[in-house]
């Protein structure tokens, strides 16, 4: 069985950063990562408030970035997807790919997926219309009509690049106000002609037997049904975090996430979290980033500890 001092789990921001720190303090780290690195970054097509980049920076760009960041440490990176963290502080046991890793402390930098709206023909018509990263799949929707739904900052954002790609942006949100920054949403309604933003409205149903073709949408103030058709419908109402993985006994919020304190630290000792697995109010890069180099800190404290 391999040994290390940590094992930082997900290489988002958050992640990359504590293996960065943590390597730096002279700790050995093994990093659990079984997609590419950058963790939600790779879905967004562009960050405008990222400090140092006034003219913004591709989402890919920055995550390549922050992977280069690595190369060269002596980081222990592992592809395979974690099952399980058992065991207690200086005796951790990441299970992963079948195999079992001695690691006397733990970062959780998982993240979070998209939440679904959980619409009948949601998970059908997944791939053939429906999607969850404009990123992604926006180029197959090239000069045809999309709608997102969602009120938030990655709503409004991905909205914006559809708007570059598609002939019509439907922007369906449940309430009158959207979330998002201001500066997104004055963008969206400076081009009437290619957004439409449809307030006080949810999608009730999905259309389309091989592949989306429209949607129903519910008015919430006069109840009416309203029919739109569309080709892609891209889903922004919110993130599930990923940490089903992790000991029933660790202490999460009402919607599953992660509870820490300001040091990063966990119900249990020896376990940190860090990024958009942790319950806070604001998930962005930099948050992440933070989070991580304040965890890899906390972690180091720990281990420091524990030789007494």
């Amino acid at each position: 069985m391999s040994s290390f001092d940590a094992a930082v789990i997900g290489s988002g921001p958050a992640g990359v950063t504590a293996a960065l720190y943590l390597v730096r303090s002279g700790c050995s780290v093994i990093l659990f990562e079984k997609m590419a690195a950058g963790g939600q970054i790779l879905q967004t097509e562009a960050l405008e408030n990222y400090p140092g980049y006034p003219k913004g920076i591709k989402g890919y760009e920055l995550a390549d970035l922050f992977a280069a960041h690595l190369e060269g440490l002596p980081v222990t990176h592992s592809r395979d997807a974690v099952e399980s963290v058992s065991g207690e502080a200086g005796g951790f046991v990441v299970q992963a790919g079948g195999k079992q890793h001695s690691c006397r402390t733990v970062i959780v930098c998982s993240g979070a997926h998209h939440r679904e709206l959980g619409l009948a023909d949601e998970k059908r018509l997944q791939g053939r219309g429906v999607s969850y990263c404009a990123l992604c799949d926006g180029n197959f929707f090239r000069n045809a009509p999309v709608a997102v739904v969602g009120g938030g900052n990655a709503a409004l954002e991905e909205s914006l690049y559809l708007a570059r790609l598609a002939s019509k942006v439907y922007v369906i949100h449940r309430r009158d106000e959207f979330r998002g920054a201001k500066i997104y949403q004055d963008k969206l309604e400076a081009m009437p002609d290619k957004v439409e933003l449809v307030r006080s409205s949810v999608v009730t149903a999905l259309h389309g037997e091989n592949a989306l073709a429209g949607l129903s949408v519910r008015d919430l103030k006069t109840d009416e049904i309203r029919q739109i058709p569309v080709e892609g419908l891209f889903i922004y109402v919110g993130f599930e975090p990923a940490t089903a993985y992790l000991p029933a006994a660790l202490e999460r919020d009402a919607q599953g996430f992660i509870v820490t304190d300001t040091e990063m630290r966990t119900s249990i000792p020896g376990i940190f979290a860090a990024g958009d697995v942790r319950s806070k109010l604001c998930r962005q890069v930099i948050t992440a980033a933070g989070d991580g180099a304040t965890a890899a800190q906390a972690a180091f404290v720990f281990l420091e500890q524990l030789h007494v």
